[in-house]
């Protein structure tokens, strides 16, 4: 079987990841995101220490290195895998969620395409040349 091109494990890590680094750093510190996950021997879930280091690529402003390639391949793996095997119910408070979202993906969060009122608006800041991506929900549309 064939290895992924980086740019499609690009595509598909930040496709899968839809909790921003503020989320992920939040829910870390919730009592349910210590109580999933196997310990990596110092008492820390894996998927928590992982959750950490997708912060640092989602925060990073230059380009990702072969390490974090490495850990978004991983990433993507962890969450496909996961996401093929829901529970039969309580998905809201189940353990699968909580794990996902140690890895930086809720299952419960609405995507952009389930939102067609979310409008994505680039803003140009003509003084130094750059685009500023936002993104904002459009409220009272139609």
């Amino acid at each position: 079987m064939a290895k992924t091109s980086e740019a499609e494990v690009k595509k598909s890590f930040f496709a899968l990841v839809n909790l921003t680094p503020r989320e992920i750093e939040a829910w870390l510190e919730t009592e349910h995101s210590k109580s999933v996950g196997f310990d990596s021997g110092d008492g820390e879930s894996v998927g928590r220490k992982s959750g950490r280091r997708i912060i640092a690529i989602l925060r990073k402003k230059r380009a990702a290195d072969a390490d974090d390639i490495a850990h978004m391949r991983k990433v993507v793996g962890f969450i496909r895998r996961h996401l093929a095997q829901p529970p039969g119910r309580n998905v809201e408070t189940s353990r699968w969620r909580y794990s996902l979202m140690n890895w930086g993906h809720d299952p419960l969060k609405p995507s952009d395409s389930d939102m067609p009122w979310r409008v994505t608006l680039h803003v140009r800041r003509i003084s130094r040349k750059r685009c500023i991506r936002k993104s904002c929900a459009v409220i009272g549309v139609g």
